[in-house]
């Protein structure tokens, strides 16, 4: 069955992340122990968003990627040891981390789009790897298996910026490649020009259906799934849902809508073992109507006796091994 996944925030429960900016932390009246602060709450808001989760039957959460802000800013950046020097924030995460595997949430991050591997400026791919390797600190503490990257930029053409990509990815550590996956986007890699180098290098794919909507490459939905599954191996596979602000007629399909049009989710999909991550404006709102409409829709089909999901078969013809 799906595991769906609530990014980042609620927008009902009173749950709050604390963020920073580098000109506050740069005054007389902040700095480490205001930093440090900020990470106790946003460590125990991690948990609180777990058990929140928990409640509202939402099986996956992730975290946002300021859950400790400014850590690699080239003038306010720290360690969490260096902040922590008690060790109660390490622990308090750890702790979340404890609570998610009891609940049963899944945890993942999604680092911000300044984070760009392929860059052909050496500073940036620098500060890239070093952002992805402080969220992978994080991850390994609270148990977080999955940090998700869009491919970034095509500059040079498509052959250039995915052997950066590649270059790039061999020097993180094996903590945070472990973690690593690739996600097709709207504007630049669809499925099918990132599939190759995650087969290639073991890498899972994070299968975005609406910007492989957004933007097409001659693969079916059905073939997509199939091969970004597999580049899971053994692992649960992770997939990303949203509609189109202004629906599929009507202006740029890019921007996110509040809710999940249920037409929007994959037919391919149900049955599926699966997570997938609701990106929408109404956070846990949207990810509690599409829950229940494809919960009312696989009871309809139940009900006929004659109703079957269809099983796609994979490029080798055995079938997907991640549905029921």
């Amino acid at each position: 069955m799906i595991r769906w996944g609530l990014c980042c925030q609620f927008l009902d429960a009173p749950i709050k992340f604390r963020a920073a900016t580098h000109r506050y932390v740069a005054t007389p009246d902040a700095g480490r122990d205001y930093l440090a602060a900020i990470a106790a709450d946003n460590a125990a808001a991690v948990a609180a968003s777990i058990r929140q989760c928990r409640a509202l039957g939402i099986g996956a959460f992730r975290i946002n990627s300021q859950i400790l802000p400014l850590g690699t800013h080239p003038v306010s950046g720290y360690t969490l040891d260096h902040l922590d020097r008690t060790g109660t924030t390490r622990r308090a995460f750890l702790e979340a981390g404890t609570l998610a595997r009891a609940a049963d949430v899944r945890l993942s991050f999604h680092p911000d789009q300044f984070v760009v591997l392929n860059s052909e400026r050496e500073a940036v791919v620098e500060s890239s790897i070093q952002e992805v390797e402080f969220q992978a600190d994080v991850a390994e503490l609270v148990g977080a298996d999955v940090i998700v990257l869009h491919g970034g930029g095509g500059a040079g053409g498509m052959p250039a910026a995915l052997a950066r990509l590649e270059r790039a990815v061999e020097r993180l550590s094996a903590r945070a490649r472990s973690r690593l996956a690739l996600e097709n986007d709207d504007r630049m890699y669809a499925p099918n020009d990132l599939l190759p180098l995650c087969e290639r290098m073991g890498l899972p794919l994070v299968y975005d259906a609406h910007h492989h909507r957004c933007k097409p490459d001659g693969l079916s939905v059905a073939e997509a799934t199939d091969r970004a599954a597999a580049t899971w191996g053994r692992r649960e596979p992770y997939f990303h849902l949203s509609s189109p602000r202004e629906g599929w007629g009507g202006g740029d399909p890019r921007a996110h809508a509040d809710y999940v049009n249920p037409a929007d989710v994959p037919a391919e999909w149900l049955g599926m073992t699966v997570t997938v991550d609701v990106e929408a404006k109404a956070k846990e709102r949207a990810v509690l109507a599409v829950m229940g409409e494809v919960a009312r829709r696989d009871t309809r089909k139940r009900a006929l006796p004659s109703a079957k999901l269809d099983t796609p078969a994979t490029p080798d013809g055995r079938g997907n091994p991640y549905r029921n």
